[in-house]
């Protein structure tokens, strides 16, 4: 029980390490270049309070639901949701310690079937399967916020679930700018590698980074 206990603990520090955007969060709006192989394309980002997220000014209708996705990707993390609501019915169970200093973290009661590893304050690696697809993500670098941390450097690893055939990879690269009172994605370079060697590069950069007026109060 109390290896049980210690787990949750330990797993539960990690996550509230996390840097997310508080309920005071007004939104945001930016400037979009994204740039792909030898294509450019310009838009613009809005971020609700809600966190709901709104694309213009890209015509091609691939290209802005790509944005969109990727857009819900980043914003996922920045969400904050309490570790009750996430993952108060789960149990935990410590692993194994690796040769960083990483203790695996073994859940069960997750519908996706999730790990993780933790060392000091911060989740470093989260691994689920969903349906036909196993994936690993691994973080590489970090930037303390000062009110937690935020991964600005890691992989995801896809596998077959069955087999654990190599499906594909992405690095990400990421940068954050501080506009106000919250930090807020300023730029994203994410290398996609096929299985077979293949690597796409796809940046995104943010400018004219710009907190929405919280609207005034009846």
């Amino acid at each position: 029980m109390s290896e049980t206990n210690n787990a949750r603990e330990i797993f539960q520090s990690a996550y509230e390490s996390r840097y997310t955007w508080d309920e005071n969060f007004p939104g945001y709006t930016a400037n979009l270049e994204i740039k792909q192989g030898d294509e450019t394309y310009q838009g613009k980002v809005k971020v609700n309070p809600d966190l709901s997220v709104e694309i213009s000014g890209i015509e091609d209708e691939k290209v802005r639901e790509s944005v969109y996705n990727q857009m819900r990707d980043i914003i996922t993390h920045r969400k904050r949701s309490t570790f009750a609501a996430a993952h108060g019915k789960n149990q935990f169970k410590l692993g194994e310690k690796d040769s960083t200093g990483a203790v695996e973290i073994l859940v069960s009661g997750d519908a996706m079937g999730s790990n993780y590893k933790v060392r000091g304050q911060e989740i470093t690696q989260v691994s689920r399967v969903m349906g036909p697809m196993a994936f690993t993500i691994n973080t590489k670098e970090s930037l303390d916020t000062g009110n937690g941390y935020v991964s600005t450097a890691y992989n995801a690893v896809f596998r077959d679930a069955k087999t654990n055939e190599l499906k594909g990879k992405r690095d990400f690269e990421e940068t954050y700018d501080k506009v106000g009172e919250y930090y807020l994605p300023s730029r994203q370079i994410i290398h996609a590698i096929s299985k077979d060697g293949q690597t796409t590069t796809t940046e995104f950069n943010f400018s004219n980074l710009q907190l929405l007026e919280p609207a005034p109060v009846a």
